[in-house]
């Protein structure tokens, strides 16, 4: 069996967002924040940092690691609800934005569910979001096609890391959000005009 490295959950919402993003994070190390990376991060630590609690029946876990090396993934969970009565664990993945029209998040929850399902030797049918702009939280129903989605981009990202090559940019109206920007010059890189002028002067030789 080969040796695959094991993927950060975090890199699932990167690779979706932007492949190279997600190579500029998790191969090169790089990193740069802007407004709303720090207002995620704060979130994220506020959650995280809480201490356990059990409260009418259910145990809240916070900040929980994990790691399966089956699945091919490592990382934490903002909460993890163990329902005691019906003995179902519920993970929760909080967000600072509102619901998406994809399934991104969706596909991070159930990431997130099945390294606890690796673990723990459990079934776990259903997982929380809860976005912070909208103060609401969604139940997600952890369903085979989620699932097939999420094994699929797994082993998409642990090709890019195989590969070790970090893709070019594609411009786009995500690089305006994007705190990697700066790093990445996506506008300079799209519009390098050096292959064409290398291309023009060999031109000119042949007449």
């Amino acid at each position: 069996m080969r040796d695959v490295r094991l993927v950060s959950i975090s890199a699932i919402q990167h690779f979706a967002f932007c492949q190279r993003q997600c190579a500029l994070i998790h191969l090169e190390q790089a990193w740069q924040e802007n407004y709303l990376t720090a207002h995620g991060r704060q979130l994220h630590e506020r959650v995280d940092s809480g201490e356990p609690e059990t409260r009418k029946g259910v145990r809240f876990e916070r900040g929980v690691v994990v790691t399966a090396p089956h699945l091919g993934l490592t990382g934490k969970l903002d909460l993890l609800e163990h329902h005691r009565a019906t003995k179902q664990f519920i993970p929760v993945e909080y967000k600072r934005g509102k619901p998406k029209v994809n399934d991104i998040d969706k596909v991070q929850l159930c990431a997130q569910a099945m390294c606890i399902e690796e673990m723990l030797a459990v079934k776990i049918e259903n997982g929380a979001l809860w976005y912070w702009q909208t103060r609401k939280r969604i139940n997600v129903e952890l369903n085979t096609h989620l699932r097939n989605q999420t094994v699929t981009l797994i082993g998409q990202i642990q090709q890019l890391f195989e590969q070790i090559r970090t893709p070019p940019p594609t411009l786009g109206k995500h690089c305006k959000v994007c705190s990697l920007i700066d790093i990445c010059q996506p506008q300079l890189t799209s519009d390098d005009g050096s292959k064409r002028y290398i291309s023009a002067l060999f031109e000119l030789e042949e007449e």
